[in-house]
Formats: C-alpha cells, sequence, structure tokens
C-alpha cells in the first residue's frame, strides 16, 4: 500500500512533505480542508505512503454490497447517526486506548460543504482516549499534502483554546474549494 500511495500521489502532482512518527499509528488525525471528495483520494494515498493504518467514519448507509466491502479495506467504520452515539464513541476511544496500531482520522468539518462549525468529536476521542491529534493537511495551490510530528496537540480540556492552535495551523491552507473552507466561528 506505501507504494500504491506514492504513485497515487504522483500522478495527481502532490508531494508530501512529512515527518513520520510512531506515535501516529495510535492517534487521532483530522484532515483540513474538506471541500472536495478528492480530499480523500490525496488524504488516503499519503496516509498509506507513510505507512499509518487509518481508520475513518463514514455513514452506515453507504455499506451495502460491493460498496460495503470496498469501504471496510479502507478502513471506513460504520456510524449509525441516530443510535446509541455514546456506545459507538466508548467502543472507538477502547480501540485507541488498547490496539497500538489504530489511528482515526476525521474530517471534523463534517462536510464538504461550508459550515460554521467544526464537529468537537475528534477532541473529546482523543481526549478520552488519552491520544494525541495531528493535524494533517492538503494545499491545492501548493500541491502538497502532509502531517508532521510538530503539529500534534495534546488536548487541554479547553477546546476554544486549544482550537486557536487549530485555527492557527490551518490558516494558510488552501483548499480546492477556498469558498467552503470557513475558520472564522470555529469556537462559538
Amino acid at each position: 500500500m506505501r507504494l500504491l500511495g506514492k504513485i497515487i500521489l504522483k500522478l495527481g502532482g502532490f508531494h508530501l512533505q512529512s515527518d513520520f512518527s510512531q506515535e501516529m499509528k495510535n492517534a487521532v488525525i483530522i484532515e483540513a480542508p474538506h471541500t472536495s471528495m478528492w480530499d480523500f483520494v490525496w488524504g488516503r494515498a499519503g496516509l498509506w505512503a507513510l505507512g499509518v493504518k487509518c481508520h475513518f467514519f463514514i455513514k452506515k448507509e453507504l455499506f451495502f454490497f460491493p460498496l460495503g466491502l470496498i469501504l471496510k479495506s479502507l478502513g471506513a467504520v460504520p456510524v449509525n447517526r441516530g443510535r446509541d452515539k455514546k456506545g459507538f464513541y466508548d467502543n472507538v476511544i477502547s480501540q485507541l486506548k488498547n490496539n497500538k496500531n489504530f489511528s482515526l482520522i476525521i474530517t471534523p468539518e463534517g462536510t464538504r460543504k461550508r459550515t460554521d462549525n467544526w464537529k468537537k468529536g475528534f477532541y473529546y476521542i482523543a481526549q478520552k482516549a488519552e491520544k494525541p491529534v495531528f493535524m494533517a493537511w492538503i494545499d491545492y495551490e501548493k500541491k502538497t499534502c502532509g502531517i508532521n510530528k510538530q503539529n500534534k496537540l495534546i488536548p487541554s480540556g479547553d477546546y476554544n483554546k486549544d482550537f486557536e492552535i487549530i485555527k492557527d495551523f490551518y490558516k494558510d491552507i488552501r483548499a480546492k474549494h477556498p469558498e467552503k473552507f470557513n475558520l472564522s466561528k470555529q469556537y462559538n
């Protein structure tokens, strides 16, 4: 998969910028901006190239044959958005705590549309699992994507304060559709 990830990035004209850390194999990874389905392709390819086995949430309605098999092989975790959220999150937190090769990638915008508030689930999962949050990016203007060990956040318990760090990191990253990427009202 590492070679496939490198090939996909090269074909897309993207350059991977990363200084890989073993800690990334058991962490919460946020990826932004998320304004296009292409973000998944480049982000997934970058993580494959680094050898990071990542899981991600996707609505359970997409787990029909044969798409469900493909999604599971890519690391998808089905989410029933209307039921037993606490049990679901407890299971994810347990996976992070008890499996040294389980990382979770989340696009906190929660949608490819413009939104005024990021979902905070990534933060609370990392906090309860006592895992770091790594900030991954895809910059369409510079044709780069990556994740670096210095772009790590240890949740302090003060989401608004910590989000200022996240906001500062992503402020110069250019989305595929910049008009859909919003960092201005994230902590209200």
